[in-house]
């Protein structure tokens, strides 16, 4: 099973003059010589190279305390995170599927390997305490499959100890840079290593500004694809409000596609648009159980003791453990499917060749603008017939719509910032007014669906349903407080927010 170490380092040039004495730096009060290491690692990549192009790196790798398999996602400069899976012959499964939005159907071969002889050194304060792990390591580099040559040199690494104040890296640079060390000109060893064997300096091409409006689409649109390849790992590790971004990410990216038919041949779009609403349905499995689970368990806990009988607290939880776990388990399945890693492959292709229509080339401030105006013609119509629907559930599923295509307005205005300037600004932030206060509505009306379910099976069981009857009457009063705020939220949208 791979687990998780965050990584907080810091690379320096080095001479003959090896590590400068680091005693009294930052509370140092000794530095430990903890011997020589030998490492031997091998770097796993594509043949093009992919997880190299978004600065990963995959490696197995013997000697040395942590001898197996490591990947390593860049979080901020000199901060990673690193995945580890016990050492065996080929990538584990666990490790493999973190790269696999990445990877694909290619496959994951050895690009280089590296040998290092590393010296290092304990820092640790007048308790013994580490406080960081300094190193000097002699490392040799050398191209694998006949695609490169060889190179070597020397770095010094200070790596913080596990739970280090982040400034006491500061105070170290400070007496090696005194003592005339420099930082590391590459971020890790592998980005020097295949910069030196392949005799020039790997650069990540950057598109171009956007200038039409067909460009400032596809901005946003490449904005999302990244989202979602970039995030798939970390819905794969459950890292929190990683599905909500995810979902986000597609959700954006649909209703872009569905915003700018006058700028991408819906013929094309359509069904991509329909396999994002596919992957958002199934991303919301889960999502939409944890903000369920997290106002339910607020609600609970803004009852009166008094009110609360019967186990409603074990009840809740168990409810959201066996649902999450259930809808975990889904969500790989899904992120391993032969669906979503093929829809990810489409969106790269409506990238680099996208089914551009005449108004594309035109000058985005009209184009966009037009569209931006025919979204908000829709959701005036939808607004007005929410407001004169009678109270219940015609008012329920009106609202429901209202805020669905408010969402859509919002991310069409958010891709038409960079064009558009304040306005686009500005119809965004009054957008995101809009669809918070009708997701405070749906919310309460799913939350209240919820409720009957466990009160039922609660009262199955022999508990009392009374505390789940107290949660339910709150929810209505914020679903109506709701409807009593949107006339006038609508109005100050209607009179302030245009393109």
């Amino acid at each position: 099973m791979a687990d998780a170490k965050r990584e907080i380092e810091r690379k320096y040039e080095s001479d003959d003059s090896g590590l400068p004495d680091l005693t009294g730096v930052g509370g140092v009060a000794a530095v430990l010589d903890k011997g020589l290491m030998e490492l031997d690692a091998v770097y796993y990549d594509t043949p093009d190279e992919r997880l190299a192009d978004a600065a990963l790196t995959l490696r197995r790798r013997t000697g040395g305390s942590d001898a197996g398999w490591h990947l390593k996602f860049p979080v901020a400069p000199g901060v990673r995170d690193e995945i580890r899976a016990p050492l065996s012959d080929t990538v584990p499964e666990e490790i493999a599927a973190l790269v696999r939005s990445r990877v694909r159907g290619a496959e994951l071969v050895p690009l280089v390997r590296l040998r290092s002889a590393r010296d290092v050194r304990h820092l640790v304060d007048a308790d013994g305490t580490l406080l960081a792990e300094a190193s000097v390591d002699t490392v040799s580099a050398e191209r694998l499959g006949g695609r490169g040559g060889a190179t070597q040199w020397t770095e010094i690494e200070v790596e913080l100890a596990d739970d280090g104040d982040p400034a006491f890296l500061d105070r170290v640079e400070k007496r090696l840079r005194k003592a005339g060390v420099r930082p590391s000109k590459s971020p890790s060893k592998l980005a020097r290593a295949l910069e030196q064997t392949s005799g020039h300096r790997r650069e990540k091409a950057e598109p171009a500004p956007p200038v039409t409006a067909g460009d400032h689409v596809l901005a946003y649109l490449r904005v999302q694809r990244d989202v979602l390849v970039e995030l798939d790992p970390a819905v794969r590790r459950d890292v929190p409000d990683s599905v909500h971004r995810m979902r986000v990410a597609t959700r954006r990216a649909r209703s872009t596609l569905r915003s700018f038919r006058s700028v991408l041949d819906r013929t094309v779009t359509d069904p991509i648009g329909a396999e994002l609403k596919w992957l958002a349905g199934e991303l919301g499995v889960g999502r939409d159980q944890e903000v369920m689970a997290d106002r339910l368990t607020a609600a609970l806990d803004g009852v009166p003791p008094a009110l609360v009988t019967g186990p409603v607290r074990e009840r809740l939880a168990a409810w959201a453990e066996a649902r999450h776990g259930g809808a975990q388990s889904h969500l790989t399945g899904v992120l391993d499917s032969h669906r979503y890693l093929t829809l990810l492959d489409t969106l790269d292709t409506l990238l680099a060749e996208p089914p551009l229509r005449k108004a594309a080339a035109k000058q985005p401030e009209k184009v966009l603008t037009k569209a931006l105006d025919k979204d908000m013609a829709t959701l005036s119509a939808l607004v007005e017939q929410a407001l004169g629907a009678p109270p219940g559930e015609d008012r329920d599923v009106a609202v429901h719509e209202a805020r669905k295509k408010a969402k859509r307005t919002r991310y069409a205005a958010e891709a038409a910032t960079a064009a558009l300037g304040k306005p686009a600004r500005s119809l965004t932030k009054a957008m995101k007014s809009l669809t918070t206060l009708l997701g405070e509505h749906q919310d309460s009306v799913m939350t209240r669906l919820t409720l009957r379910e466990l009160s039922a099976v609660a009262h199955a069981a022999g508990e009392s349903a009374f505390t789940y009857g107290v949660l339910y009457g709150r929810e209505e009063a914020r679903a109506t407080q709701a409807e009593a705020d949107l006339p006038g939220l609508w109005k100050e949208i209607r009179s302030g927010a245009s393109v």
